[in-house]
């Protein structure tokens, strides 16, 4: 499939998805959000790689939500009336549902994703960002609760993930008052693992994480990401009897555990099987 908001490469189990809309600040027009899942999953569902890099080009990684998704498929000024005015509000309800699960694929991909972030990260950029497994930044990199700054509240994935990232007090510094959170101190708060000098520097450390997590059984890195996932959601105790669970069912040790030690005693790379591909309904 051809896309129009980015470019999609894969090679040695590594998907890189890289925004390439660079004069146009990467705004996530209408189109990026069909694109954007349908990739995902198409990854996903066919097990085409063991880890997701996505990254940007330009001064910015996003500018956040292109202002033509705000009025495409809006309401028009006739349905505002008091007979309908609740049966367009749960129109709207489902219209931003439909939304937030163009990042919900990420976090529910069996796979890693990487966020590579430079340049301003705005809006929608953060609300993709907080989908992502772990965020890397250059120095220079920002983010910005956009919504509060045009009168709205945040509502594709912000605040329920951001909050589960980062002290809740910063959080709401930042929903309030739209002000920019620098590289530095989301490293200081935990929303970023590290930051680098340059988009250069950056690109070349995550995709060294990325072929390590690359290196190792997918199997258990997808049982790694439902684990730390569930237990985000979940109490100690619920954690620790759903992993019980997860490992009577997934644990692997005549093949994935037997490989990783023969190829440790005979100095190599282990050689890992993919994952299925998923079949879904009417797919």
């Amino acid at each position: 499939m051809d896309y129009t908001t980015f470019d999609l490469t894969i090679a040695d189990g590594i998907a890189h998805i890289r925004l390439n809309r660079p004069d146009a600040l990467n705004t996530m027009t209408p189109a990026f959000w069909v694109e954007l899942p349908a990739a995902i999953r198409d990854i996903d569902d066919n097990a085409r790689a063991r880890v997701i890099v996505i990254s940007s080009t330009g001064k910015h990684f996003t500018a956040g939500m292109d202002l033509a998704v705000f009025g495409s498929g809006a309401p028009s000024g006739g349905a505002d009336t008091t007979n309908e005015r609740g049966r367009v509000a749960a129109n709207l309800r489902l219209r931003v549902l439909d939304i937030q699960n163009s990042f919900n694929v990420i976090e529910a991909a069996r796979m890693p994703v990487l966020a590579a972030i430079q340049g301003g990260c705005v809006g929608g950029g953060v609300d993709l960002a907080s989908a992502c497994d772990c965020r890397y930044a250059t120095a220079d990199a920002f983010f910005v609760i956009q919504e509060i700054n045009i009168g709205m509240t945040a509502d594709v994935g912000t605040f329920p993930r951001l909050c589960n990232l980062m002290p809740t007090g910063m959080v709401r510094e930042l929903a309030y008052s739209g002000r920019r959170l620098s590289a530095t101190k989301a490293m200081q708060l935990g929303l970023v693992n590290e930051v680098f000098d340059s988009h250069e520097a950056m690109l070349a450390e995550v995709m060294a994480i990325a072929r390590d997590i690359a290196e190792k059984s997918p199997l258990a890195v997808y049982g790694s990401k439902v684990m730390i996932n569930y237990a985000r959601d979940h109490s100690v105790a619920d954690g620790l009897d759903y992993i019980a669970t997860w490992q009577a069912g997934m644990y692997n040790p005549a093949v994935d555990m037997a490989e990783s030690f023969r190829a440790r005693k005979e100095k190599r790379s282990p050689q890992f099987d993919e994952l299925l591909p998923i079949k879904r309904r009417g797919g």
